[in-house]
């Protein structure tokens, strides 16, 4: 039988998923990061939280600066709460007594103070003065072994805070149960944190590096979803059922609709009409049936403007809860991050539609661009396990020539459906078109149809195009050789 160990909640957004469940219990960890990176705010929201929920908690300083300049930065952040210093939560600087008397006194006077307060955390700010008071190597794995000792007979859990650059291999890492490194990165011209679980004993961490940030909440994680959902957690709900497009004349081209749970792509240049194919996607969804719109491009205020010029009132089913329209403005943002946003908006709504209006929005997110393969299979595996059908769409410049490769072809494999929208131009006149490239174990229409954008509905197929009219596709590369 399996044997469980007492953890504790960290109430860190992310933190317990990537130490496997949480920090455990009378257990030891350094938490390892260049100034700035957020060692404090994250050992400070951990105690705070330890505070609420009824643990006393000592939080001994080894650095020159005063708690009064500390509890300055600290009242700025949600999880601050200063009925809860001195009462369940003590700050204490032994700075001096570590310069003036050394390690061993310093041990001394926080068992001492362990025992007077009653702590069942304690958080050291400064190991990297402890180090630098050593004589040796041996002075810190002596320090650290003699409060770990203390802290272990006691129940109490520590966290160790350092700024110092230092490998496995050190001393002080090698006495401890955990390591976690915040790490501050710059991508071209863009900064990104990441945290690593480099050291966990007893525990199943995920692995690699995980992107956090910090906000006025303090520190949110937001564990790599290909880890954190390499198996998805839930199971995936293969339906028989047929959702409609929401675009007259197409269901019957594709066998019905759309297969349920399952994830299709639009393909086509700008103006081709995905946006309002979304729209009439959406436009079904009831409040017993929600939908939900996430995208990168429109503002809710330019997206309620276009569903109404196609006789879509948008706004009236955001109100009454059948849709709900997610911006994420594309800036800076954080690829997990997003993901997580989706998933979540999904399991509070129970949403049964998903349009998804950029895929080109996921893929500037990400600092790692070999991760898209990866994060789209967890994500897309989520969404299925959901029992959600979603639609997303992918721009391209043109349908002939090598576009088959933007999107790639690993992502393509995972997707269920694709359906190409395009331009057509005859006789000085430009046509719409859809065409259906793929559903997965369905039978289809392969034809190529034109498409008319209607104000009372919004696309709608009009007719399957002659063959000589379809043979006009092209790139402009064959519109220059013609």
């Amino acid at each position: 039988m399996e044997k469980t160990l007492a953890r504790l909640s960290s109430d860190v957004p992310g933190l317990d998923r990537i130490t496997g469940g949480g920090l455990i219990a009378g257990s030891s960890y350094i938490i390892q990061g260049h100034p700035g990176a957020g060692k404090t705010i994250l050992a400070n929201q951990i105690a705070f939280a330890q505070a609420r929920q009824g643990r006393k908690v000592l939080y001994v300083t080894l650095l020159a600066e005063s708690h009064d300049r500390l509890f300055q930065s600290l009242s700025t952040l949600d999880f601050f709460d200063d009925a809860r210093v001195s009462k369940d939560l003590t700050y204490l600087s032994l700075f001096r007594t570590l310069r003036e008397e050394g390690l061993s006194a310093l041990v001394a006077m926080l068992r001492s103070e362990l025992l007077r307060h009653q702590a069942s955390i304690l958080v050291l700010d400064g190991l990297l003065n402890a180090r630098e008071s050593g004589q040796s190597n041996l002075d810190v794995k002596t320090f650290v072994a003699e409060l770990q000792g203390h802290a272990a007979f006691t129940g109490c859990t520590v966290l160790f805070l350092t700024s110092a650059h230092t490998d496995g291999s050190s001393p002080e890492h090698t006495m401890v149960d955990g390591v976690l490194q915040l790490e501050e990165s710059l991508f071209e011209s863009r900064t990104v944190r990441h945290i690593r679980v480099a050291k966990s004993r007893g525990s199943r961490a995920l692995g690699g590096l995980h992107a956090y940030e910090i906000t006025d909440r303090g520190i949110e994680i937001y564990p790599r979803l290909e880890a954190a959902c390499a198996v998805p957690t839930t199971t995936d709900r293969a339906s028989a059922d047929r959702v409609t497009t929401g675009v007259d004349g197409l269901d019957s081209r594709m066998g019905g609709g759309l297969p349920g749970s399952s994830v299709s792509v639009l393909v086509g240049p700008a103006g081709s009409g995905k946006t309002t194919f979304g729209l009439g996607f959406l436009h079904p969804a009831t409040p017993q049936r929600p939908a939900i719109h996430f995208g990168f491009y429109e503002t809710p205020e330019r997206l309620h403007h276009k569903a109404k010029a196609l006789g879509i009132d948008l706004r009236a089913l955001v109100e009454s809860r059948a849709v709900t329209v997610m911006w994420r403005p594309l800036t800076e943002n954080l690829l997990d991050k997003l993901a997580y946003d989706l998933l979540k908006a999904v399991r509070e709504t129970r949403a049964e539609r998903v349009f998804i209006d950029g895929l080109a929005g996921f893929e500037r997110a990400t600092v790692i661009p070999h991760r898209m393969v990866e994060f789209f299979a967890a994500l897309t595996n989520e969404l299925r396990g959901a029992g959600v059908t979603t639609v997303c769409t992918w721009e391209v410049k043109e349908l002939s020539g090598p576009w088959i490769t933007n999107p790639s072809p690993e992502i393509l494999s995972q997707i269920d459906n694709v359906i190409a929208l395009e331009h057509v131009r005859e006789d000085g006149v430009l046509k719409r078109s859809v065409t259906v490239l793929k559903v997965r174990d369905s039978d289809y229409d392969t034809s190529v149809a034109e498409v008319r954008i209607d104000p009372a509905g919004g696309l709608r197929v009009i007719g399957t195009l002659l063959a000589t009219e379809a043979s006009r596709y092209g790139s402009k590369a064959d519109d220059d050789q013609r």
